[in-house]
């Protein structure tokens, strides 16, 4: 495992050691119906594990996005590895009836993309990620990948500047299956034939009950990277997204030039410049 890097621990130590923070019953409950609906549609195989005693501690997970329903398994899989399921989210889905109520109450943070002051909205997720207890999960890439192979899209360096200048320690999550539960659909929704393609392959999913694989990574090394220094947070994300990649090799090895689950909605119009060689 690579060791934790040494301005994280230093960082750490300047503030007082997070409790760990009282999660809403509502939230419990839906993480609880969430494990019971992956469990429905599928088989869940959990392999890696969070370090016990980061499990309350600020720390960024960064992981794939492969699905739609990706989100759901995360959920599932963060559960059963003891940590309370939080994200790093757009405004707009913490804003969402029930749901986005449910989020905030688990501990959720709202990242405002468009925020006029960029600086304070920086400022304000990375205290927020720094002085509240317990892991943090988000998706470097932004989106659903495009690419054809569903390797990792080239993605942002948001993510690794935030950990950067909140000085936490990044674990990743490599995952593979979760694509198969739903289809992509479509951007936008306007009306009821646009969820048909969703609802028929959740149902063929159930059915079929694909596996669900989802691997928690080692801590990436940042220990020589500065959030002041021009060029690390491109360095960051490349360690980060190189994690992610060679973590997911693995959990994929029979399909790796291009997913065995054909999504016909799903739209392949990038190239992952972390794809292996070899796939």
């Amino acid at each position: 495992m690579v060791a934790l890097s040494r301005r994280s621990s230093e960082s750490t130590r300047r503030w007082p050691r997070p409790r760990p923070r009282k999660v809403s019953p509502l939230w419990r409950a839906m993480t609880f119906v969430d494990s019971g609906l992956v469990r429905l549609v599928g088989r869940l195989a959990v392999t890696g594990t969070i370090p016990h005693e980061l499990r309350h501690q600020p720390m960024l997970i960064a992981a794939n996005h492969i699905g739609t329903f990706d989100a759901f398994v995360l959920t599932a899989a963060l559960r059963e590895a003891g940590v309370n399921p939080r994200f790093l989210l757009a405004g707009g889905l913490l804003d969402a009836p029930v749901v986005g109520w449910g989020l905030r109450q688990g501990g959720s943070i709202r990242v405002d993309r468009h925020s006029v002051n960029v600086t304070e909205a920086f400022e304000r997720v990375t205290t927020a990620l720094r002085e509240t207890p317990g892991p943090v999960l988000v998706y470097p890439e932004g989106r659903i990948s495009r690419t054809p192979g569903l390797w990792p899209e080239r993605g942002k360096t948001g993510a690794a500047r935030i950990a950067l200048a909140a000085g936490v320690p990044v674990l990743t999550i490599s995952q593979w299956g979760a694509h198969e539960a739903v289809y992509w659909g479509t951007e936008t929704v306007t009306g009821w034939r646009d969820l048909v393609p969703l609802a028929t392959s959740f149902a063929r999913a159930v059915a079929r009950r694909p596996t669900f694989r989802v691997h928690f990574g080692p801590l990436v090394d940042l220990s020589d990277l500065s959030p002041g220094k021009p060029g690390d947070g491109m360095r960051a994300h490349k360690r980060i997204m190189r994690a992610i990649t060679d973590n997911l090799v693995p959990l994929r090895a029979d399909q790796l030039d291009r997913p065995r689950f054909h999504d016909p909605t799903r739209p392949t119009d990038t190239r992952s410049p972390w794809q292996p060689p070899t796939a």
